[in-house]
Order: C-alpha cells, then structure tokens, then sequence
C-alpha cells in the first residue's frame, strides 16, 4: 500500500485522503447520532413530548427508568444521556397509580410541571355552610402540610434547574350537605379536573359534602410527587376524575384495651386511613382487661380499670383524636363493650352502694366461664348498671359527635356464669332482655331517639330464634364469624344490616401462632393483603354478584378490618396495619371484579410509599429490588 508522503504527486493524493478521511468521520458521527436518538425514542415509547425528559444536574444516580411497552424498566445510568426517576416514571407510565381505584371515567396526562407546595392556593366557589366553609380551609391546610413534608425530604442543593414551579389554584364547590361530619348517609362522591390555564394548574373540585371535597383534595394528593432526581415537587399537567364509593362503611377497629397505644400512634394511624379514604375508626376501646377511657360520667371506671396512670385516654384527648378525624373524612365509633367483655373497671359497685355490677370477674378457671383471662359481665338485673351505661353513652355521643351510628358490643356472653346468679331464667332471655334494657338506656342518651343504626357483634343472639326478636329497624350485626359459617350467612339472609368483618379474611391479628400454652389463643394463619383484597363476600359462589350489592335481601353497610392486640403493643402497630389494610380500602371503595393483578401490586407499591412520606412506617410488599423492577417479580 502507498503511503501518504511517498512518491511523484504525494500532494494532491494525500488532499484527496484527508478529505476522505473528513468525509468519512463526519458520516459516522452522523450515523451514531441518528442511532441514539432512534434508540432513545424506543426507549421512551415515543412520547418526547414529557418535560421531564432533560438532563439532571446536582445528582448521580446509579439508575434511570424508561417507559417501554407500558412498562417502566431500569436501566444503568451511565448508559443514558436523559435520566428519568422511577417515581416518575410510575406516574407518567401506563398505569394510573391512584389508590383507591376510582370507580368512575379517569382520563390522566403523560406530562407534568414542577410545582412547590408554597404555589398551592384555595378558593371556595360554593359552600353550604360556614363550617364546611372552615373545615374546607383546615382539610386544604392539611393538604398543603403534607405537600411541605414531601419537599423537605429533599435539601436544596439537589434541585434541579427544571424550570419556574408553577402555581396551583385548587377552586371547590360543596353544593350539598351543611354537615361536615361523616354519616350514614353522606354523600362522598366527588369530581376533580386539573388543567393548565395560561401559566397555572387549576384544580375543579366538586362535591355534595365535606368529606366527599376532602376525598377530591387526597386524589389531587396523589398527583403530585417528589422526583429525587430534579429534587422537586412535580404534579400532572391534567387530570379528570368522576369518583364515588362501593359501599359506605369502610372500617378499621383498633382494640386499645389488651395492650395500650398512644394517642400519637392513632393519630397517625388516623391519617393513614384518610390516604386510603376509609372512613370509620372503630375504637374497641375497653374489654375485660382494661377500660383506659376516663369518662367525666364514670371515673370509677377508669379508676380501677386502666393498667396505669400512663395508659388512660382522657377526654381531651379524645376530642383531639375526633377532630383529627373529622377534618380528614372519618368518623370515630367508640365501642365499650357490654354484657361481656368487663372486668375489674366494674367492681366498685359494693362500696358505692350499687350491689353488684359485673359477675365473675377473674373467677377460675377461666377456661370454663371465657374465651380468654380475666372473665367478667355485667349484672343484667341491677339497674344501677343501665343507669350507668345511660351516662357512658350520652358522654361518648357528646365527645365524638356520632349520633346516627352506636356499638353496643354484645359478643361472647357466658351462659354459665349468669346461671350460677340467675338459675331461675335461661340466660339466653336474659341477655336478650339487657340488649332491649342497653338499646333503651342509648335512647335515652341520644335525646330520645334510636341511632338509624346500632351494631352488635354477631353471637349467639343473633342466631335463630333471637335473631327474629330483634328489631331490625334498629338494630345491625357486625359479622366477624368465618365466612363460610351458617351463622354468618344466616345474618345476611335475615335481612339484618351488616357489617363484615369475616375473621377468616379481614382479622389482622392472625398468624402469630398461640399466647397461651394451653388451647387455641389465636386465629389461624396470617391474612395477607391479598387475600384481604380478593375478599369478596357479597359475591355468590356461582359468580354472580350477590344481594348484598342493591338487592331485596342482603342488606350490606360495608365491611372493617379489625386488629385485635392481644399480641401487639407500642412501636408495631404500623407495619401490622399498612399496607394490608389499604388493600381493604380499595376492596370496599372500588371492588374490582378482578383480584390482585399485577397493576395492583405496582399501585399498591406506590400507595405504601405515599405512607411512608406521611410518617408511617408501613411493612413491605416485597424486596426493593422488586419496586425497581416490578415486572420481574410478578
């Protein structure tokens, strides 16, 4: 081969290789440029139109997340000039990550803005009344509290330079109830519409209720989130939601009374279930073990009752825990339970000059006379006891502002201890006889009327023939038998309203194996949030939608998860809970026909995340690897 510089002419021809060389360079560099950008647009599904598609500055992440096939897949970083974050990657993917599902049309964008929670602003359109009014400015103050929460997770010097946030006006109209507090028959539908007008979001909230605008401004919640590589708040460019529930009592029940928790930890607890629009906090708040409320009503009880000075709830802070709920869409349904289920708190009657007010307290052996230690019920023939319970009840009325809506209690009665002092009755009359004398004594503290609804647990005395003597204007059953049980189906095929609580699918408590050395002491195995999800009662087993759902019979309110604390105190209430009970959440708000397919979990995933940015420390769905690559896991 001739090199260049040697022989006649070595000029011109080393001219023509150069340029050919040039040439040459110049139509490979063409080439891979064209190759990257063909490659980067596969990549990203061809949707170059996203914002958040530039480059990131102030980080340097191992990962970046691309959207291929409605899919978000993690590759290295350094292999990618763009960078894109898995939270946002979720949120402009395929799948919406709303939890829970919204039953009506939604209608999301692939594109989203940088904002800071100091541009969110409130205007009232429309309001009913001055309380939804203020409760309306409160629940947006919570809004934005959260929205500050998330921003301080990332430190300014992470921000990048991703443009000017935008602001974000949030106008809602309430043009319905002058109620703010949640009901039995609250309307908690709601529309959200978020659009871009000039240069700000505006946000279209419209309800016929407080709690159906607060439901609205938590779905707005969800369309906004922290990208941890442009360490900014970031919200969806557009969005329309139509929105209601399935069923209209969505429930969680938090036994306080086996071992105790603080007021902080159902704070928080309470903020979690507004994440996940449940709606009713069932405080089980005293059994034979321990009744730590002190009542103005009944000191006494409290008195010889609660565990300790540092395990009582006084009323103040009662009424802290009810206005935290409120403002976020929940009512509080304080349960003390009775006949059953009392102890040492009722054993001051002799000294007071009341006689008797409980029978077999801590009598032995237990195992003969109770499900598990110390025994005790109350004295169905002493008046002094009705007279009591009269105070109990219109004092947790006052304290919780619930009137339409009571708990009675009333599981789990020994027979044999009320035949010992009673052998001239059969017991089953006589509890029988105390819920008729409880019922009236409610009456009483309510004003003169009947709650539209008083729950009992289900038990004996709502088998046939009690079940027919109780009036079911009234009264309603709290089923908490397995779901296959007669008596379970018995209640439902009575017409009785019903709230589900099947222990076969919804007791968080399960799986912990036995406390107790001899007999059962729990209640099989663990319930995972799949199996709570896939729970679906009022479905029939041939597949159709069961009578529950609208029809002639069944008579179904909604259903509650229940965590019982026999082996669960301070510091493990969290992941107990989270995320088990927002597959719950979902179930009765949407009730997909379909169980946990795969978007439920990545949904799910996201919701957990959410939790846990609110300060909840929930547990997790699976390792993080799989939150990194989703699809490989499912």
């Amino acid at each position: 081969m001739r090199r260049c510089g040697e022989g006649v002419g070595r000029g011109a021809y080393c001219a023509r290789v150069a340029r050919l060389r040039r040439a040459l360079l110049v139509l490979a560099a063409a080439a891979c440029s064209a190759a990257a950008l063909l490659y980067w647009r596969q990549q990203t599904d061809d949707r170059a139109t996203r914002p958040l598609h530039a480059l990131y500055t102030g980080v340097e992440p191992e990962w970046t997340w691309v959207c291929r096939n409605e899919r978000c897949e993690r590759l290295p970083a350094a292999e990618m000039q763009v960078l894109q974050s898995l939270p946002t990657c979720n949120m402009l993917c395929a799948s919406t990550q709303l939890w829970p599902q919204p039953t009506g049309p939604v209608s999301l964008a692939t594109a989203a803005v940088p904002v800071r929670a100091s541009t969110f602003s409130l205007h009232i359109i429309a309001s009913p009344s001055r309380d939804v009014s203020e409760h309306l400015e409160d629940a947006f103050s919570i809004f934005r509290e959260d929205l500050r929460s998330l921003e301080k997770q990332t430190s300014e010097n992470k921000r990048s330079d991703i443009g000017p946030p935008h602001e974000v006006l949030i106008r809602v109209s309430v043009n319905g109830s002058t109620d703010v507090r949640m009901r039995i028959d609250t309307d908690e539908s709601y529309k959200l519409s978020l659009r871009p007008e000039g240069t700000k979001l505006v946000a279209y909230i419209t309800a016929q209720s407080f709690c159906g605008a607060r439901h609205g401004l938590e779905t707005l919640s969800q369309l906004v989130w922290l990208d941890p590589y442009a360490g900014s708040l970031l919200a969806l460019e557009a969005a329309t939601v139509d929105d209601a529930p399935k069923f209209r009592y969505r429930g969680l029940l938090l036994d306080t009374a086996r071992n105790y928790f603080s007021v902080g930890e159902i704070l928080r607890t309470i903020d979690a279930m507004a994440a996940c629009k449940l709606n009713t906090f069932h405080w089980h708040i005293s059994d034979s073990q321990s009744f730590p409320l002190r009542l103005n009503s009944a000191p006494q009880l409290a008195q010889h009752g609660a565990y300790g000075p540092g395990a009582v709830y006084t009323t103040d802070e009662v009424r802290a825990i009810v206005r935290r709920a409120r403002l976020r869409g929940i009512r509080v349904l304080i349960e003390v339970d009775a006949p059953a289920h009392v102890g040492r708190a009722w054993s001051w009657g002799p000294q007071a000059g009341l006689g008797h007010l409980a029978y077999c307290v801590e009598v032995e052996p237990w195992s003969a006379y109770c499900g598990e230690p110390p025994c005790g019920q109350l004295n169905p023939r002493n008046p002094h006891v009705y007279e009591i319970l009269q105070r109990i009840y219109a004092e947790i009325i006052d304290l919780t502002g619930v009137d339409d809506i009571f708990h009675l209690g009333g599981d789990e009665v020994s027979e044999r201890c009320w035949s010992q002092y009673f052998n001239d009755t059969d017991p089953m009359d006589l509890w029988m006889d105390f819920t008729v004398r409880a019922m009236q004594a409610l009456e009483r503290a309510n004003g003169g009327k009947a709650p539209e609804m008083t729950l009992l647990w289900s038990s004996r005395l709502t088998r046939s023939p009690y079940l027919e003597r109780l009036e079911s204007k009234k009264f309603g059953v709290q089923v908490w038998g397995a779901s296959r049980w007669p008596e379970s189906r018995a209640v439902l095929d009575a017409g009785m309203r019903s709230v589900i609580s099947h222990v076969d699918a919804w007791y968080l408590d399960c799986g912990f194996g036995s406390w107790r050395d001899s007999s059962d002491g729990h209640c099989g195995p663990y319930r995972s949030w799949q199996q709570i999800y896939e729970h679906r009662p009022w479905v029939e087993e041939t597949g159709g939608v069961g009578m529950g759902m609208g029809g002639e019979s069944w008579r179904i309110e909604g259903g509650e998860a229940c965590q019982w604390s026999e082996q669960l105190a301070a510091g493990g209430l969290d992941a107990r809970i989270w995320p088990r009970a927002a597959a719950l959440a979902e179930r009765l708000w949407a009730d997909r026909a379909e169980g946990a397919a795969a978007d439920v979990y990545l949904r799910l995933d996201t919701q957990r995340t959410r939790l846990a940015t609110r300060g909840v420390r929930p547990a997790p769905l699976w390792p993080r690897w799989c939150t990194h690559n989703p699809h490989a896991c499912l």
